[in-house]
């Protein structure tokens, strides 16, 4: 298969997932405001709802052809941009039940990995 082909085919599962995550944000914000570090400005849900729309613009980029290339480099920007508050449900939950605190460190390299497929559908798309 073709870096082309399997560029677009994640962007495609890739769009898929942050539209579906972008209107969790909106539908179910409160999980989302816990991962918002108290250092930012405004208020948590604020930020909620800010990242809700990143994530269902940049899926619309990924979506499209025309702008998939830039959705690409769009959503490593915005991985990078979530990190802290993945770092953060981390450091909430280090006294969880081991099982969620497995879930909380895991989707760290997770997040590595989102990241390199982005940079691919940017390079490949």
């Amino acid at each position: 298969m073709s870096e082309h082909r399997k560029a677009t085919i994640s962007a495609l599962v890739k769009a898929g997932f942050l539209a579906g995550m972008g209107v969790l944000h909106f539908v179910k914000p409160k999980p989302f405001d816990g991962l918002i570090p108290e250092a930012l400005p405004g208020t948590a849900r604020a930020w909620t709802y800010g990242s809700g729309v990143a994530e269902l613009a940049v899926a619309g980029l990924l979506a499209a052809p025309q702008t998939r290339r830039l959705g690409g480099r769009l959503a490593t920007l915005l991985y990078l941009g979530v990190f802290p508050g993945n770092l953060k449900m981390a450091w909430d939950w280090r006294n969880r039940p081991l099982k969620w605190r497995l879930v909380a460190w895991g989707r760290l390299p997770f997040q590595a990995l989102l990241i390199r497929q982005s940079e691919h559908i940017h390079r490949h798309a």
